[in-house]
């Protein structure tokens, strides 16, 4: 693994925005690096990050059909209880998973560590599967890399296939908060996916999903939500007003109930509990646990973090690095620190994608801090023996 520069493609921002990728810079920052990449070689790809994803995949799996049928485990998760059943069940009916990410600590030395799994509204997706490739085959055509340059990346084949394997009988719906770039970027992605897997799609903001006299979600034109791919968190859904009728609606959710499981940090401790010593796990433990504290440098998150707000690195017992958010309040986990792959003054989490149950492509993030946020910069990946 190394970070190379390269030069920009001249009037990539055009590009970006000619396909809706508008959010190429946020804030007056950037989001997406042209100039820069990382390089694997194949065999790195495939045995260090492709193989211990799928490892970890099929461990979350097992976790889950523990959780659900322990109302204890699902208490320790801060699950709500009134929702204990809805999870149960969608995962007894075997409703299918979509798509999630992980992150991963990968210094291109020892194993690739898991950090978290973004189980449930990983964002990214559209940089991962679409643009990073565009950006591969321009560099190629432009003579900048060689024609035998690759990348880690089916992330758009399998999600038009796991579209595919839903029913095209009704309206598929896709709902996000569409008043950010990102998410309605990202929802519409995935809406031109399942287009091409032959759906009917219809885009909702989440506030105006509805409930009619018979208790089914609505859309705005009063059309019944049959189907839906919701970019909004199972732990904001589950304590929404309409939460009541989860369980009888007669929605299909994507990703399913029982995705609030794995989108929590609580399955960090659980995961070590039963692979204790696991070359792709950290050593975890719930806050008040006190292994936790024995530790020595180390990482507290709190169970449902995002884009990495309310994050604390210690080490020696001292505070190295915070972030503020709006996670301060709730339950957290402390975690073994891993370092991250360094250069140029920049630290790189690796994002690997499954997309139903397999492993199938990487995307990459890098900041100055060693907590990825949510300005961390989007850089492409090469693979090139």
């Amino acid at each position: 693994m190394e970070r190379l520069i390269i030069a920009a493609r001249e009037g990539w921002q055009a590009k970006a925005e000619a396909v809706g990728f508008g959010f190429h810079e946020m804030y007056g920052e950037p989001y997406w690096l042209d100039d820069v990449y990382y390089r694997f070689t194949l065999r790195e790809i495939e045995e260090r990050i492709e193989a211990p994803t799928q490892a970890l995949h099929d461990m979350c799996l097992d976790l889950v059909a523990d959780v659900v049928e322990s109302e204890a485990l699902m208490t320790r998760l801060a699950l709500p209880p009134e929702q204990f059943d809805t999870i149960r069940q969608s995962f007894r009916s075997g409703e299918r998973a979509l798509y999630g990410r992980f992150d991963l600590a990968y210094d291109g030395r020892g194993p690739a560590k898991l950090l978290e799994y973004n189980a449930d509204t990983p964002t990214g997706v559209f940089e991962a599967a679409y643009f990073q490739y565009e950006w591969l085959i321009d560099q190629i055509a432009l003579g900048r890399l060689p024609p035998e340059a690759d990348q880690f990346n089916l992330i758009q084949e399998s999600l038009v296939s796991a579209f595919a394997a839903y029913p095209a009988d009704r309206i598929f719906h896709f709902a996000a908060i569409t008043a950010s770039d990102e998410d309605r970027g990202t929802a519409a992605y995935l809406m031109d996916c399942a287009v091409q897997a032959g759906h009917r799609t219809a885009l909702i903001d989440m506030g105006a999903i509805g409930v009619d006299a018979a208790g089914r979600y609505v859309d705005p034109l009063e059309r019944v939500i049959d189907r839906c791919f919701k970019l909004y968190p199972w732990e904001d859904m589950m304590r929404e007003p309409y939460a009541p009728h989860l369980p009888t609606s007669g929605t299909q959710w994507v990703e399913p109930p029982w995705k609030a499981i794995l989108s929590n940090k609580g399955i960090l401790p659980l995961l070590w509990e039963r692979h204790a010593g696991h070359p792709h796990l950290l050593p975890a433990f719930f806050e008040d646990d006190p292994r936790g504290a024995a530790l020595g440098d180390s990482v507290r998150k709190p169970f449902h973090s995002r884009e990495g707000e309310n994050i604390t690195i210690s080490e020696a017992g001292l505070t190295a690095e915070e972030t503020e958010g709006d996670y301060g309040e709730g339950p957290a986990i402390v975690q073994a620190y891993s370092p991250l792959f360094e250069a140029e003054a920049q630290f790189a989490v690796l994002g690997t994608w499954v997309v139903g149950d397999l492993a199938c492509g990487l995307g990459i993030r890098e900041d100055r801090s060693r907590i990825t946020c949510n300005l961390s910069r989007f850089v492409p990946h090469v693979i090139l023996d």
